[in-house]
């Protein structure tokens, strides 16, 4: 397997170099086939080379969407904290995607149109400012304007010490803003596009230090100090290890999870003060799960002891009920959230998990990891029910397609076929078809024998459904049913970090803050800007809920 990072997450200085070189390489095309046509490159979004400062190579890009609503869905918000420069200075982070189909992982976002942008109007120059104990400055090539309506699709990545907002539905691939933390990355973050207060964003800092803000609220003071925040675990008060993943509870009312690399998973109300309280008491048995409630109202209202080791990626299924984590100890653990209960989980075949993603209906997990698999897991069965084959290196991201639909589909749902993708260090993307009833099943090898399949057919691995809260060990490589993909297609020069499905394109990220919109068959370019029809019927049917993040915010 390739390791292309040390263990610290520090990239080479020649890999961080090639990261300024936006144009297309000649060894990749720009084009990879599918059974239902061609997906062709549209446009690149990045970093400006010259924003980069000397903690490039210490993160991970991580990237996200962020559709804002029309101005008037949205109440004012609270101006108590504008004037505070601790806690306004850090209010832009990476956002969750919010519409989804019924098959998938929720990884949509509106749709892209290609002519266009969100309403911005370009300067020659931009303004900095610095702010905040963190020591945020942001600068931006946008005029700061009160009447900015801020409507639309917006792409926010972190490169080492710098968050970026891009408008995705510009050709323009330099961002519109980038913020700069002096003292403290920002590794990730989320978005919740059904914020009832304004505060929609949250960003998580190598500190262990949680901020939440309004995204619309720091496009409308652009080239200003970042208003309106509220400041959680602040100095690490709490916890000062490093966060690894952050999300909205789905249907929450403004709660939110953070994961952290010491195994603990904190819940945060938005609607209680900021203020800390750090008088949980000392953890006594690493190895054991394990909820302890705060004894006081304030946040984090209460802290779960996952695993021994950093949580590297958690996820909620669209309903809320449940959270998946996956971590550096190599388990996928599952819990019912309101329940606080571990509900099942299992080990990958080598080394740690990285990353997690649910299908929209809820009822499959995908993970991948070191192993260089994309395991998929069943909620029903409580156990791995395939496993992918194809990556030549460790898998970064997964995510299910929600917009896609199978082409023979007869609608009644009696037959699913699932569409998910991977990426990976190898540089590749890579699309499946998970179907359950054409999966071929091992059949249990008899002694002395050779191995034979058939569908159907059950092996050890598949007796019977395990029983609630156990984590099984790492089953044998010839109990469970391997997929092959679908398309394997080399998408960057650099490693992968993430992926994201859109009505009309794919989202590939390097993790160097590279960033490739690829447009589906049948979508070109000239489309209408920020055209409400772009959404499907289907899509508008349905509720929106917060997608998943485009990639799991560990450090390799």
């Amino acid at each position: 397997m390739i390791n292309s990072t040390s263990s610290n997450g520090v990239i080479s200085s020649s890999s961080a170099a090639s990261a300024n070189n936006n144009s297309q390489s000649p060894g990749l095309k720009t084009y990879f086939k599918t059974p239902e046509g061609k997906y062709k490159l549209q446009y690149e979004k990045t970093h400006p080379a010259g924003l980069l400062h000397y903690g490039h190579g210490k993160t991970v890009t991580q990237a996200s969407l962020a559709p804002l609503k029309d101005k008037s869905t949205q109440p004012s918000l609270p101006s108590s904290s504008s004037s505070s420069t601790s806690s306004s200075s850090l209010g832009v982070g990476g956002m969750r995607s919010a519409a989804a189909k019924f098959l998938g992982g929720g990884n949509g976002s509106r749709a892209l149109s290609f002519v266009g942008g969100n309403g911005g109007t370009k300067a020659v120059s931009g303004t900095n400012g610095r702010v905040g104990s963190l020591g945020a400055s942001s600068s931006s090539n946008l005029v700061g304007n009160s009447n900015f309506d801020a409507k639309g699709t917006y792409l926010i990545f972190n490169v080492g010490d710098s968050i970026f907002i891009s408008d995705l539905n510009s050709r323009d691939k330099d961002p519109v803003k980038s913020i700069h933390f002096s003292s403290s990355n920002p590794v990730c973050h989320a978005f919740d596009p059904d914020s009832k207060d304004g505060h929609d964003l949250l960003i998580g800092l190598s500190s262990g230090d949680v901020y939440s803000a309004s995204l619309r609220q720091q496009l409308q003071d652009v080239g200003k100090k970042l208003v309106g925040a509220q400041h959680y675990n602040k100095d690490g008060a709490v916890n000062n290890s490093r966060c690894t993943s952050i999300a909205w509870v789905p249907n929450g009312d403004g709660t939110f999870i953070v994961g952290h690399a010491d195994g603990n998973v904190y819940i945060y109300e938005k609607n209680k003060d900021g203020s800390s309280d750090p008088s949980f008491p000392i953890i006594k048995d690493q190895t054991q799960f394990s909820v302890t409630h705060a004894r006081y109202s304030k946040n984090p209202i209460a802290r779960w002891h996952i695993c021994q080791g950093p949580i590297n990626s958690a996820a909620f299924s669209t309903d809320g009920a449940y959270i998946a984590t996956v971590g550096r100890d190599g388990f996928l653990r599952v819990f019912d959230y309101k329940n606080e209960q571990l509900i099942c989980g299992g080990k990958s075949y080598y080394g740690a998990l990285l990353c997690c993603a649910w299908s929209m209906d809820g009822k499959y997990i995908l993970t991948g990891g070191e192993d260089d698999l994309v395991q998929v897991w069943s909620m029903e069965d409580r156990k791995v029910v395939a496993w992918g084959e194809g990556h030549n290196s460790w898998v970064s991201g997964v995510a299910f397609d929600s917009y896609w639909t199978a082409p023979n589909s007869d609608g009644t749902g009696e037959n699913i076929v699932y569409r998910f993708g991977s990426v990976g260090q190898d540089t590749q993307l890579l699309l499946w078809d998970l179907e359950m009833d054409e999966l071929v099943v091992p059949v249990r090898r008899a002694p002395g024998g050779s191995p034979t399949f058939s569908t159907g057919s059950q092996s050890s691995h598949w007796d019977t459904a395990n029983p609630v809260g156990t984590l099984q060990p790492a089953p044998s490589i010839r109990d469970v049913p391997k997929l092959s993909p679908l398309v394997s297609h080399r998408v960057h020069t650099e490693p992968l970090s993430g992926l994201a499905f859109t009505h009309e394109s794919v989202l590939t990220v390097c993790r160097e803050g590279h960033i490739k919109i690829w447009v589906r068959p049948g979508f070109s370019e000239s489309q209408p800007s920020n055209s409400d029809p772009l959404l499907s019927t289907s899509l508008k049917d349905k509720a929106p809920v917060a997608g998943k993040v485009i990639m799991s915010s560990h450090k390799q």
